[in-house]
């Protein structure tokens, strides 16, 4: 989830999603909440701990810094140097995705037609909106990241291709270059928020609509391939505080028509084989997220 973050164009729920962690995730974070803390105080901090699922919400944001600090850094030089290979990489990671999801459905109905397709629509918006002049205000940086996080926990759109939509990603990036804390603080301050405030929302539309909510983050991953469709020619870009390139507008090109416009090799049988790679990464997250609902599963009859 931190790799896929830190990439415009991908988001860190997509992963989440597909690991079959996802409702928990959300579960676990609506559960900080005023009742937590009355638990705190009331029963001491293992009941808290107990409460808020902590053992999950700790080995997961574990994994999502040492990520970023990490793994992250190979995501972004493969960015610069095989671009090609690492967007084939998450398109077949997504495409397997949606074809594991959707045949998932328990009802395919108007309405998750609809969901789906509304998802799709969305997602595309996003992907196409024009860009924002960005501002180094406090509030708006508060709102961006508000937004930004609502984002990066929902499958297939990306918080930082948020942050560059409002205009503040260079900003943000910058920030965390220079050690601006203020800007930073506000920032997370922000996410945190967002993230709470969201993450409620989303939980009880999982419990009361849940075939229709999945529907919709299926359409938010279906919209989500144009932008890491593998062959692009970029139109306008825009240079980060260490002078990379991030592509703000493309076209999408065949690997044909990419050979003869850019001149470059598409490495078309090399890509293939990313999307393939990224096809059989799902297949194990999958199986991996079915051992752990079993567990848990099991868990709960051997209470019971």
């Amino acid at each position: 989830m931190g790799a896929a973050d830190v990439v415009p164009g991908v988001s860190g729920g997509t992963i989440a999603f597909i690991s079959g962690i996802y409702e928990e995730l959300l579960d676990s974070i609506r559960a900080i909440n005023l009742n937590a803390l009355k638990v705190l105080k009331t029963q001491g901090l293992a009941k808290f701990w107990q409460a808020i699922n902590g053992n999950f919400l700790l080995v997961l944001f574990s994994g999502i810094i040492f990520s970023i600090a990490s793994v992250a850094k190979l995501v972004s030089y493969l960015l610069a140097e095989q671009p090609i290979l690492i967007w084939s990489f998450f398109f077949g990671l997504i495409v397997a995705s949606i074809i594991y999801i959707f045949r998932q459905l328990p009802h395919l109905r108007w309405q998750e037609w609809v969901g789906l397709w509304s998802g799709t629509i969305v997602a595309l918006a996003i992907s196409f909106a024009p860009r924002m002049q960005g501002s180094d205000d406090l509030f708006i940086l508060f709102c961006a990241g508000a937004v930004a996080i609502c984002a990066m926990i929902l499958p297939g759109v990306s918080g930082s291709f948020i942050l560059l939509l409002l205009g503040v990603y260079p900003i943000i990036i910058g920030a965390i270059s220079e050690l601006h804390w203020q800007v930073l603080l506000v920032f997370v301050l922000g996410c945190g928020c967002g993230l709470l405030a969201f993450s409620r929302v989303l939980s009880w539309l999982l419990h009361h609509y849940h075939s229709i909510t999945i529907a919709v983050l299926t359409g938010f991953l279906l919209g989500s391939l144009l932008i890491v469709w593998p062959w692009k020619e970029s139109i306008e870009v825009l240079l980060d505080h260490k002078g990379s390139e991030i592509v703000l507008t493309h076209n999408l090109l065949m690997p044909g028509q990419f050979g003869e416009v850019t001149g470059l090799d598409p490495k078309t049988l090399t890509a293939v084989g990313c999307m393939l790679a990224g096809l059989c990464i799902v297949l194990a997250l999958e199986y991996i997220g079915s051992l752990h609902k079993q567990g848990n599963m099991d868990k709960t009859l051997n209470k019971l």
